[in-house]
């Protein structure tokens, strides 16, 4: 998996002519710490406040949306679950666990190019998501009875 780095994610926001102020950095500092868990804002909040007391969770929500709206993240909508962030830049497969809510990036060899796509059915991909469901390893393993 590609690690997004601190720095670049700083560097773009710079670019991006936002103020890199106490709560943004530390937002960004958990989403690089914390990023191979897809956290949701509540997590990243959580976390935050360990590195600056005086971050809302407001404040969370603006950062993750304008760290979305420019391509640095992804916003995960899910039907069941608290929306989690993506950091991971790459093309994968989540595997989300039915039971715990785990999110786990799988990397799978580029078999289908999005310039393929394009030139075989005329179709011009902009973004790609794919997610397979089901109990991970850890869920496998507690009794039977939990698992439906």
């Amino acid at each position: 998996m590609k690690k997004i780095t601190r720095e670049a994610l700083i560097g773009k926001l710079k670019e991006l002519g936002f103020k890199i102020t106490p709560q943004r950095l530390a937002v960004v500092d958990v989403l690089v710490e914390k990023g191979h868990l897809h956290p949701g804002a509540n997590m990243i909040c959580e976390e935050a406040r360990k590195k600056t007391k005086r971050v809302s969770l407001s404040t969370i929500y603006a950062t993750l949306s304008e760290l979305s709206k420019h391509g640095l993240i992804k916003n995960l909508e899910f039907d069941r679950l608290e929306n989690r962030y993506e950091v991971n830049p790459e093309e994968h497969i989540n595997l989300v666990c039915k039971l715990c809510g785990k999110i786990m990036d799988y990397n799978i060899p580029p078999s289908i190019e999005p310039k393929d796509i394009a030139r075989e059915a005329g179709f011009i991909v902009t973004d790609a998501r794919m997610e397979y469901y089901g109990y991970c390893r850890e869920c496998t393993t507690r009794p039977k009875e939990l698992i439906p």
